[in-house]
This record gives structure tokens, C-alpha cells and sequence, in this order.
């Protein structure tokens, strides 16, 4: 055998097999930015939606600060809240509603039928939901720094890590929620009753005051604690670590929690009616 034989890639040999993973990645990949991006009407709300609520709150609170935080403007907490909201939107209300949709249109199950194996699935939606996100947030920086000067996130890093466990939380969130929602009639009003209610308690609208009561309640649910941990990359006030180690703690289990559930209960085939 020659040296340039022993050096190069075999069939079947570990480099070939990644190489394979990596291409079917992002060949599954393409096709669901595809798939997004080829719906204007829907990626239009998914990523303006945030866009247009933070120009309203922008425009309806002015000039006004946040006393209990140390005088940081409101402008400031909705950009970071909105770079949230945008992460959480779209990783459980979107996916939650897509899974029911294909699921129940038996495109899920034909994926299952497939030669793709499924952590390929798994990793390509995954990949999808961070784009759209950081998309989203993209968006929003520039909108709150050219449009209302609030200054970039002081800490990107810390910024780029709840990022990534926010998309990993809602995620599992969303496909451990899809697994309770009967037809895809019913995952719209559903998803979008239990998503919203959820961020109204976790002060995404208005900063909740400490010892308050939505505060206590909103405190069990990752939907705050998402919110504070961006809003803590955008702020040196003291008191504010730059990695909010426990709201990122608090979203792990719920990723852990969610995880359990997905497994368990998730199905390929769509449910008997």
C-alpha cells in the first residue's frame, strides 16, 4: 500500500463517516431554512413581530428608567427582553406548532421511513431553530442601537451562551409540548395561549418589582428566567453578574425535564382520532 493510500480516507472509516453526517446535516438543514424563508408571511411575523412590539413599548415609554435597577432605561430592558422573546417564539411556539402540523400530516412519519437517521433530524432542527434566532436577534440590536441608542450587549460571550441554552430549553419545550396537543387545529390557540400567558407573568411587557407576586410565581418558570439572563449580558449595574449562572441552571433542568418528556411520549405517526 502507498503512502498516499494509507493517508486517504477509507469507505467506512470514522472521516468518511463524519463527512457523511456533515453533509446530510446540512443538506436537511437547507431544506428547512428553505422551508421557513420560503413562507414569507410566516418568517415575516417571526422575526417582525418582535420588532414591531419593541417599537410600541419604545415609543410609549420614552425616555423612562427603571428605579429598582439602578436607573437603566426601559428601552434597554425591552431590547434584551425582546431578544428573549424572539429565542423562546420561535423554539416553542414554532416548533411546537410544526411538529403537531407534520405529524398529523403524516410527514413526520415518512421522515421515520427514511434512510435519514434520526439524531440527523434532531441536530438539523435544532441548527434551524439557532439561525432564526440569532436572525431575530441580529435584527433587534440593530433596531435598538440605530434607532433608539441602546448600547450592544456589554458581555457577547455571556450573551452567546444563553443564547444557545435558551434555544436548547424551548426547544425540548416545544417538542415535549407538541407531544400533548391532539390535531394540528387545536396547536395554534394552544401553543399561543400558553406561551403568551407565560410571558405576560414573566414581566416581558413590564419590569416586575423584587418581592413582587408575579415575580415569586414567574421565578418556577424558564420564560423569566430567559429574559433576566439576556437582560444580564446587557447590563453593568451592580448586582448583575455577566453570566447569569442560576437563571442558566434553572433553564437546564427545565431542558432535562422537557427531554424526559419528549422521549417518552413523542410520536412519529399522527394520533387516531
Amino acid at each position: 500500500m502507498s503512502a498516499e493510500q494509507g493517508l486517504s480516507p477509507q469507505r467506512g472509516s470514522p472521516m468518511t463517516e463524519a463527512t457523511r453526517d456533515v453533509r446530510l446535516i446540512g443538506r436537511h438543514l437547507f431544506y428547512e431554512q428553505l422551508s421557513f424563508w420560503l413562507n414569507p408571511i410566516g418568517a415575516f411575523f417571526s422575526v417582525g413581530f418582535s420588532v414591531v412590539f419593541l417599537t410600541l413599548l419604545a415609543i410609549a415609554g420614552g425616555t423612562s428608567k427603571i428605579t429598582f435597577l439602578g436607573g437603566v432605561p426601559l428601552i434597554e430592558y425591552y431590547v434584551a427582553g425582546f431578544c428573549a422573546y424572539g429565542v423562546m417564539s420561535v423554539c416553542f411556539s414554532n416548533l411546537a406548532i410544526t411538529l403537531v402540523i407534520r405529524r398529523e400530516n403524516r410527514q413526520l412519519m415518512r421522515l421515520r421511513l427514511s434512510p435519514l437517521p434520526t439524531w440527523i433530524l434532531v441536530v438539523a432542527t435544532a441548527l434551524n431553530m439557532a439561525i432564526i434566532s440569532a436572525v431575530d436577534i441580529i435584527v433587534l440590536l440593530l433596531v435598538g442601537a440605530l434607532a433608539f441608542h441602546v448600547a450592544l450587549p456589554a458581555q457577547p460571550l455571556a450573551l452567546i451562551l444563553v443564547v444557545l441554552i435558551g434555544v436548547a430549553c424551548f426547544s425540548m419545550m416545544g417538542v415535549a409540548a407538541s407531544t400533548a396537543i391532539p390535531n394540528q387545529e387545536s396547536a395554534g390557540p394552544v401553543v399561543s395561549l400558553v406561551f403568551f400567558v407565560l410571558v405576560f407573568l414573566s414581566g416581558l411587557y413590564f419590569p416586575l418589582a423584587p418581592g413582587s407576586g408575579l415575580l415569586q410565581i414567574s421565578n418556577w418558570f424558564p420564560v423569566r428566567h430567559m429574559i433576566t439572563a439576556v437582560f444580564a449580558t446587557f447590563s453593568n449595574q451592580p448586582g448583575i453578574g455577566a453570566f447569569p449562572w442560576q437563571d442558566i441552571l434553572v433553564m437546564v433542568i427545565w431542558a432535562a425535564i422537557s427531554a424526559v418528556v419528549a422521549i417518552r411520549r413523542f410520536r412519529w405517526e399522527p394520533r387516531r382520532r
